[in-house]
């Protein structure tokens, strides 16, 4: 897929906040090595850089035009191009931070442990993943794509996202191995301007897989069409704005 750095951060504000709720219940005290995972443009990086002063701090991503702009941002951290399905780090890392970029990686159930087994003693994997498949944003795709000139292009576009399983699963995933483990889901809603705005806060991250495959004419058509349903799915609140409800799911948990 493609990753326009300067589209995800038109929103960033509101895509930082989910970070920082995770870091908060981050229970270290200090750290020696953090990695933060799918870094993207570096928001999520700039905060484990001022929380943990003096650790080694490395970012990664698929997407090389992130990583430029992550390191215009922060030039004291390393920033490396890796896939997180296959990564492995250099040496036991304190804290692997990852903010909405799991949920692009298949098989969770592997997954987890592995990110938790590669951790030091008493560190800490933390994770927040959008929650918000079944939300209207993401129905509304999967029918548009389902429906046009453009079904067969696209028949592969809704499995690209992980499916989160319960929070039961997760926590037995971890609990033979962890000190501690705190689970949670929170709703954002997003108060903005207009249908074009919720489209264009898609377009950078859900969207991509519907419409990264398509020609120019068609995805202007598949935009436009999706933008209508938008604007039935989310009226105008008593101010004009549209309220975008995004669910997200945190999981933090410490190695004993």
């Amino acid at each position: 897929m493609t990753w326009n750095p300067a589209l995800y951060r038109r929103f960033e504000d509101e895509r930082t906040r989910p970070a920082q709720d995770l870091l908060a219940r981050v229970p270290l005290s200090e750290a020696r090595s953090v990695v933060d995972l799918g870094c993207g443009p570096g928001n999520s990086t700039e905060l484990l850089v001022e929380r943990f002063a003096g650790a080694r701090v490395i970012g990664t991503d698929t997407s090389e035009a992130m990583l430029e702009s992550a390191r215009q941002r922060l030039p004291q951290c390393r920033f490396l191009q890796s896939d997180v399905s296959n990564w492995t780090p250099e040496g036991a890392p304190d804290l692997i931070f990852a903010n909405a970029v799991l949920q692009w990686v298949p098989a969770h159930e592997q997954l987890f442990p592995r990110l938790f087994a590669a951790l030091a003693p008493g560190g800490v994997l933390a994770v927040q993943m959008p929650d918000n498949l079944n939300e209207a944003t993401h129905r509304l795709m999967r029918e548009i794509a389902s429906a046009g000139p453009w079904a067969s292009a696209l028949s592969d576009a809704a499995r690209a996202r992980a499916l989160i399983p319960s929070a039961e699963a997760y926590y037995d995933l971890l609990a033979a191995e962890a000190r501690t483990i705190d689970i949670w889901r929170t709703t954002y809603h997003h108060p903005l301007a207009s249908p074009a705005a919720i489209v264009d806060w898609l377009r950078a991250t859900g969207l991509r897989p519907f419409i990264d495959p398509l020609p120019e004419a068609q995805r202007s058509a598949f935009l436009a069409e999706y933008e209508e349903r938008i604007a039935a799915a989310y009226p105008p609140r008593a101010d004009g704005k549209r309220l975008l409800a995004f669910p997200r799911f945190f999981v933090v948990a410490q190695r004993a």
